[in-house]
């Protein structure tokens, strides 16, 4: 599966960090974590630092697949407003999903600065109402959060177009929203593993599993053979070529970054995430090194040489979208690229076992916007199903609501 088209900024900056090894020879462990993404990283890392026996296996270089195409904009704001989860579920439901990405975009926080160089920064998100009809949603939005105690202000026309020289009806400002190199810190975090004594496999790719009540037993397309305790599908939308159940809908979201821009330019940019109301929405950071990256224009394609031909045309539209937005802000695009994304019907993610394969197959789901964040959230999460152990998100974020 193709999951990005044109040349994602991570991977050309970066390059290949590591080399890890093929797979030569049989092997077992306690959990083999299929998948060698910022997802499958997090959750080898929350395992091996408690004593499990882990293996990472990849199809593709390391990093190579979704995560180098991640714009990795850190936040507990999910594309589904809380107004909007209370109405679906509950009350304690929405409350349950904010305050746990509230959590997670600290702990990543702390993660990134155990392994550094990832170019991590804190940031506030600024959400703003794309037209006058979001406006209400937004009132409402905010009021939930001020009510439960979020670190939000309101802002209306007037104080956006004071502070912000930003035309919109109004916007909600959050103080706690992060940035990182997701390609940088996942494949740090693997190299760190792999000096500790974890095993890592790119290259890899499992053609079959069995599960049974005791052990998982994995094969390789080069008919090698993996026994573990427990197995982890943490390889993005491909995972659900695992499933006969349809959980979420492939889509196409495209992006472009530019030439670093100079700090003065930037303005508050440089340390605010920016987007909108309306869907599909606009999104934009800043990384490190002053660079704009732009985001959105996303489709229904998932059909890869059809996306290629989209990602020059659609960076020319999120372009002109910005110039709108910042006249003077001189942001073309050096680098441009599509990729692939999920979504499910709620915008919540999917981390745990299916009925399919029963206990000792889990699967790690991180789709719609947050996926690093909801990846830091599962890595707890199948932590404590591996261990037997209850957990709070296991039903908000299981498959059995999907009925």
């Amino acid at each position: 599966m193709d999951l990005k088209s044109g040349y994602p900024f991570w991977a050309v900056k970066n390059g290949l960090m590591y080399a890890f090894p093929q797979l030569a020879t049989d092997v077992s462990c306690d959990v083999a974590v299929i998948g060698a993404g910022i997802t499958g990283a997090l959750i080898a890392d929350e395992l091996t630092a408690h004593g499990h026996d882990v293996i990472v296996l990849d199809q593709r270089d390391v990093c190579w697949g979704s995560t180098s195409a991640s714009t990795a904009l850190l936040q507990y704001e999910i594309d589904t407003h809380a107004t909007e989860l209370v109405r679906r579920y509950d009350q304690q439901t929405a409350l349950l999903a904010y305050q746990s990405c509230l959590r997670a975009v600290g702990d990543i926080g702390d993660i990134a600065q155990t392994i550094g160089d990832v170019d991590f920064a804190h940031c506030e998100s600024l959400y703003y109402a794309s037209n006058r009809a979001d406006h209400q949603r937004l009132v409402e939005e905010y009021a939930w959060r001020e009510r439960y105690g979020f670190p939000v202000r309101w802002l209306d026309r007037t104080a956006l177009k004071n502070e912000y020289a930003l035309t919109a009806p109004a916007a909600i400002l959050s103080t706690v929203a992060a940035r990182v190199d997701p390609y940088r810190l996942a494949s740090r975090l693997l190299r760190r593993m792999q000096r500790q004594g974890t095993r890592v496999f790119d290259r890899t790719q499992v053609e079959t599993l069995t599960a049974t009540s005791d052990s998982v037993r994995l094969t390789t397309a080069d008919d090698l053979s993996i026994r573990a305790g427990h197995v982890v599908m943490a390889s993005g939308y491909e995972a659900q070529c695992w499933l006969h159940q349809r959980v979420a809908k492939n889509r196409s979201s495209y992006a472009y970054i530019s030439d670093p821009v100079d700090r003065e330019a930037l303005g508050w940019l440089d340390t605010t995430l920016l987007w909108e109301s309306a869907r599909p929405y606009l999104y934009l950071r800043t990384t490190g090194d002053g660079r704009l990256l732009v985001g959105g224009e996303d489709d229904d394609r998932d059909i890869p040489t059809r996306r290629d031909r989209l990602v020059v045309s659609k960076a020319a539209k999120l372009q002109r979208k910005i110039s709108r937005l910042f006249p003077d802000l001189d942001a073309r695009p050096a680098f441009a690229w599509g990729g692939t994304f999920a979504e499910t019907s709620d915008g919540l993610p999917l981390f745990g076992s299916h009925s399919q394969y029963g206990a000792r197959v889990l699967f790690a789901l991180a789709y719609g916007g947050n996926g690093i964040t909801y990846s830091m959230l599962g890595a707890a999460l199948l932590r404590a199903q591996i261990e037997h152990r209850a957990h709070p998100l296991t039903g908000l974020f299981g498959f059995a609501r999907l009925g």
